[in-house]
């Protein structure tokens, strides 16, 4: 029951993750599509807000991903010795 548990929760993550970037991008270029439509400037707002979602949402990952591994090598044999 346990491991089905950690299973759909893993699903759910990733499902989550796949969302956060394919919308998060597309949400920040519509953004620049609809300020570049009112101020005349196609298409660069669109292009630049849609480059910071990305890179934007890398970097969360990235950094996400660093802490969880932080989190899950705290204490091991291998980490022990390493600060001091």
């Amino acid at each position: 029951m346990r491991a089905r548990q950690q299973l759909n929760r893993g699903y759910s993550d990733s499902n989550a993750r796949g969302l956060e970037i394919a919308l998060t991008p597309l949400v920040f270029g519509g953004i620049g599509w609809w300020l570049d439509s009112r101020i005349g400037t196609d298409p660069w707002l669109a292009l630049s807000l849609g480059t910071f979602g990305v890179v934007g949402i890398f970097a969360k990952l990235k950094l996400g991903y660093d802490r969880a591994m932080a989190a899950e090598e705290a204490g091991k044999p291998w980490t022990r010795g390493a600060g001091s």
